[in-house]
């Protein structure tokens, strides 16, 4: 039997992680991946505030204690003063990778006019790739849509475990070897 790799799925909200209101951002990253994914996959979930110091906490431990490859996050990534999930993944990412945010706000601006406004981003800490995606469920899902087909061979050159997709659903790229 092959082992599920751990995904880490991080909502990033005072009001959701205090109780105010449900998650939603997390459970649609949940039902995006389940979609996505063919490889055998188990959600490390968290709910936490928009409190930098916590958001950077939160993505060491899915990187290196709990072996995340791929952690994705929903919320934070606006203009609002305590929006700081960017800030947080930059200063616990050796590598950054601004090609994933620039394509999700070029699919985000085909739907409203504002997803200039949004800040998300991509990097790398170890064999983790960190994706910054925003808060509402629609847009996850538009985000998700387009950079999908890069994350498996990301994670193949950082040294992550085998990834793939449903290719019904989303093709994976992968060079072809010779």
């Amino acid at each position: 039997m092959t082992e599920s790799v751990p995904i880490g799925i991080v909502t990033i909200s005072d009001r959701a992680s205090q109780g105010i209101y449900e998650d939603k951002g997390g459970p649609a990253i949940h039902a995006e991946l389940s979609r996505f994914l063919s490889t055998p996959w188990r959600p490390v979930a968290r709910v936490i505030a928009d409190e930098q110091p916590l958001i950077e906490a939160t993505l060491k431990e899915l990187a290196d204690v709990e072996g995340c490859a791929l952690i994705v996050t929903t919320g934070g990534t606006g203009p609002a003063p305590r929006d700081v999930t960017p800030e947080a993944t930059e200063a616990v990412c050796e590598k950054m990778m601004p090609g994933f945010g620039e394509l999700m706000r070029t699919e985000s601006l085909k739907v409203v006019p504002t997803a200039i406004l949004s800040r998300q981003t991509a990097g790398i800490r170890g064999r983790s790739l960190i994706v910054n995606l925003p808060g509402k469920p629609s847009a996850i899902n538009d985000c998700l849509v387009a950079v999908m087909p890069a994350i498996p061979y990301c994670i193949d050159l950082i040294g992550g475990p085998f990834i793939d997709t449903d290719p019904a659903v989303c093709k994976a790229f992968r060079p072809k070897t010779k």
